[in-house]
């Protein structure tokens, strides 16, 4: 293999914006044991339109799941955090966004600061294995687990690192950041779009059940995908989430700039 013809590696990716658009910034999330190769094209179907944009690399991920493992779910929010803060110094009007357990951590930013408004795709509230429920205690008689294999996949696919294996001392961290997104979901203001993937290995439909509770009127659109599984930002609707998601961008930048005009 020529090195031309080798794989991206995962690394953050970060653009400043041009024109009309520059001023505008979205802030987007990678998942659980994936990298910003994940949500690449949407970040760069957005720089392309001239929003500014960021996708960090959280701690932990990008490298084996070895890594993970020394690793928090304080971690990985701060990281995006810090992202998104430096991000909406630079701009007049910011968004977050995310992928799975980015979505969690987009919607937990997006509770505890200002933001435009939120876009999340198959966001990561829930589990479908019950065994989640005593991980606190199992973590310590079973390190790690096969990782979840959505069966038939389309997506394409990412080296995002080796991760193998899942460590369940990261998935009880994980369990912790979704309670925590969890609670913050009335203290959200802004509007919120969500993209679901009908079949989805990786997160249950319960995870949207907890978005209509917790957000209420809020939600301000869900959008049901036919053809993709979890991963859908590399999947067979993957144009749709970047079509929509920008109009959702475009519509309430528009609107939050016409509001500050005195």
């Amino acid at each position: 293999m020529t090195e031309s013809s080798m794989p991206p590696r995962p690394a953050a990716f970060s653009y400043p914006g041009h024109g009309v658009n520059a001023r505008t910034g979205v802030a987007i999330c990678h998942g659980f044991t994936g990298s910003p190769l994940s949500v690449l094209p949407w970040a760069e179907h957005l720089a392309e339109q001239g929003y500014a944009v960021t996708v960090p690399l959280l701690p932990g991920h990008g490298t084996d799941w070895r890594q993970l493992s020394r690793t928090g779910w304080n971690d990985w929010y701060r990281s995006y955090e810090a992202a998104f803060l430096d991000l909406r110094a630079r701009t007049d009007t910011c968004f977050a966004a995310g992928l799975s357990m980015g979505g969690a951590v987009a919607l937990l930013t997006a509770s505890r600061h200002p933001v435009a408004g939120v876009s999340v795709v198959n966001p990561g509230l829930s589990f479908y294995d019950r065994r989640v429920r005593i991980i606190g205690l199992l973590k310590y008689f079973q390190r790690t687990t096969i990782p979840i294999q959505e069966e038939g996949s389309t997506a394409a696919v990412t080296e995002d690192g080796d991760y193998s294996r899942t460590p369940l001392s990261a998935v009880h961290e994980l369990k912790k950041l979704f309670a925590a997104a969890n609670r913050g979901l009335p203290d959200i203001t802004a509007p919120v779009q969500v993209f679901k993937s009908r079949a989805d290995a990786v997160v249950p439909p319960t995870s949207l059940d907890l978005l209509r509770r917790g957000l209420g009127p809020r939600l301000a659109e869900v959008v049901s995908l036919a053809s993709s599984g979890h991963v859908a930002t590399l999947d067979v609707d993957a144009p749709e989430i970047f079509a929509r998601s920008s109009a959702f961008i475009r519509a309430r930048a528009r609107l939050t700039s016409t509001s500050e005009t005195p």
